[in-house]
């Protein structure tokens, strides 16, 4: 089942899971120090305007892919049992639920040839975080991995700053 280089294949995930399914995948790649095998977690998103009923103009990330995870990763039987049991996947696009990765031509017709990190973050920042579970908290940058797409923010809880790693998608610049 294993292949020496890395591909890009689709997890499907149920609707709303998609940014857990990322960073849950990428903490036990984390955890497990297995960037050998997975790579890389994408999840496209663009920044769009939506008005409130108040008439407020605010940002808003929309998903161009709802209930779809991209992953980058050498399939193994590690690998495959990682995603494919990462609470919220429902399985990998392909024939059977069987991992099919992209051709060259898909993957550089959406966009994910190159790592797109918009990194707007600076150590000292002030941030708030706007998915996850510490959502609704504020915190300041510490520091950013770019490689990783994360940043150590001190997030203010109790009056104590708290220090967590927490995906750059999942925090806003105040």
């Amino acid at each position: 089942m294993a292949d020496t280089e890395a591909k890009w294949y689709i997890l499907h995930t149920y609707s709303g899971y998609e940014n857990k399914v990322a960073s849950d995948i990428m903490k036990v790649v984390e955890n497990q120090h297995l960037q050998n095998l997975i790579e890389e977690v994408y999840l496209p998103v663009e920044m769009t305007t939506e008005v409130k009923e108040n008439g407020k103009e605010v940002q808003v990330e929309e998903k161009l892919f709802p209930s779809y995870v991209f992953v980058k990763m050498i399939v193994t039987n590690e690998s495959w049992y990682i995603c494919r049991n990462t609470r919220g996947v429902t399985g990998f696009v392909g024939p059977g639920s069987q991992p099919t990765p992209l051709s060259e031509e898909e993957v550089k017709n959406l966009g994910i040839i190159t790592k797109e990190t918009g990194v707007s973050f600076d150590p000292g920042d002030r941030v708030s975080i706007k998915s996850g579970p510490l959502e609704g908290f504020e915190g300041v940058v510490k520091s950013v991995d770019e490689e990783h797409n994360t940043a150590d923010v001190d997030v203010s809880m109790f009056g104590r700053p708290t220090p967590a790693t927490l995906e750059l998608s999942a925090i806003a610049k105040i």
